[in-house]
């Protein structure tokens, strides 16, 4: 199905819901889903309406202009206009972990994730095996501190090349450049587990088993350039007990990442988020 998918933000007022309404009846636009909501510390409404294409009397590279003229101009209104197909073409980064990655070419072999990915990308060959399984292309770019930039720039390259549309770092562990995310604003996906600030080094399970914590989490959020501190788009926990062993923990902490990532996607997927300043409205 051909949908249309209209997200936009203004001051609260009367009458927007009635205005896109009937802007898309008028048009002959069959809603799908319709879902708003107000923000009354700043008082700015936000809203998501998606609707059929088929049988819409505007053409695609006209409805922008038309609403404008008709709605959005009228209330001040800033938005975006998306459209299902064709499907987004997502890149993964990944370093030694498997299980996003995993988790991830599961879902989108089974046809849960309606998307394209052309590409994988990593700083070690670990995963090459497992990427090629699936048919996807495999790009080895290792990276020290001498060769971080011109890497980045040939990796930012190849994204472009292949007209990749949002990244996701399926536990690649390296920091991106500020360079690197300005050319990809909020479509930079990442995860990570939810002991930091708190436990931060190489082995902060351990360092979280030995406080006794009872709770172990994940977040997903967009990259920005201040590190693990982007807009947040998920997050979920999973306890655990006294007698959990270290390596339990990391098989539940890496099962909240892979769940709470795949949900991200789906969202970013579906166009149901709106980035406002430091955080997220996600649509139902």
């Amino acid at each position: 199905m051909q949908t249309a998918i209209l997200i936009i933000q203004c001051k609260d007022n009367k009458g927007i819901v009635a205005a896109v309404s009937e802007f898309l009846f008028r048009n002959n636009g069959n809603i799908i889903e319709i879902d708003q909501h107000i923000d009354e510390d700043i008082g700015d409404f936000f809203m998501r309406a998606e609707w059929e294409l088929e049988t819409f009397n505007i053409p695609k590279e006209d409805i922008l202009r038309i609403f404008a003229q008709e709605v959005g101009d009228r209330f001040g209104m800033k938005y975006t206009l998306a459209f299902k197909m064709p499907k987004p073409r997502m890149a993964i980064f990944v370093s030694k972990l498997s299980h996003c990655l995993f988790d991830i070419l599961s879902r989108y072999y089974s046809g849960q994730f309606q998307v394209d990915i052309p590409l994988v990308i990593s700083n070690h060959a670990d995963m090459k095996p497992v990427v090629k399984a699936f048919g996807i292309p495999f790009y080895h770019f290792p990276i020290n501190k001498e060769n971080k930039k011109e890497q980045e720039s040939k990796q930012i390259a190849l994204l472009k090349e292949n007209q990749i549309d949002f990244v996701v770092l399926a536990r690649y562990m390296q920091i991106l450049s500020g360079d690197f995310i300005q050319h990809f604003p909020s479509k930079i996906i990442n995860i990570h587990h939810s002991f930091l600030p708190a436990f931060v080094g190489a082995k902060p399970y351990h360092a979280a088993h030995k406080r006794g914590v009872k709770i172990i989490g994940a977040t997903a959020h967009y990259v920005t350039e201040e590190l693990d501190a982007g807009p947040i788009i998920e997050q979920d926990v999973a306890r655990v007990r006294h007698h959990n062993t270290v390596e339990e923990m990391v098989q539940i902490g890496q099962d909240v990442e892979k769940v709470v990532l795949s949900k991200a996607i789906k969202y970013h997927l579906a166009r149901k988020i709106q980035v406002v300043g430091n955080r997220t409205i996600i649509f139902n």
